[in-house]
């Protein structure tokens, strides 16, 4: 997996709505974030500061764990 995350970052820092990213809004307890997928099964969330042209990476982890 870590060749996928490489990628996935990497993908990240060129185009964060690339289409293979899957980016979307979280809600609920996660209203705040937005998730990127690395593969079928993990996700990274992600905290965008359009503003600041800036990404924080919040957590990676399987679908289940993160939220």
């Amino acid at each position: 997996m870590t060749a996928q995350y490489e990628k996935t970052l990497k993908l990240l820092e060129l185009n964060p709505y690339h289409p293979s990213l899957r980016l979307h809004a979280l809600k609920g307890k996660l209203e705040a974030l937005h998730s990127v997928s690395i593969n079928i099964s993990y996700r990274i969330t992600i905290e965008m500061i359009i503003f600041e042209k800036e990404i924080i990476l919040v957590d990676v982890g399987h679908h289940h764990q993160i939220y």
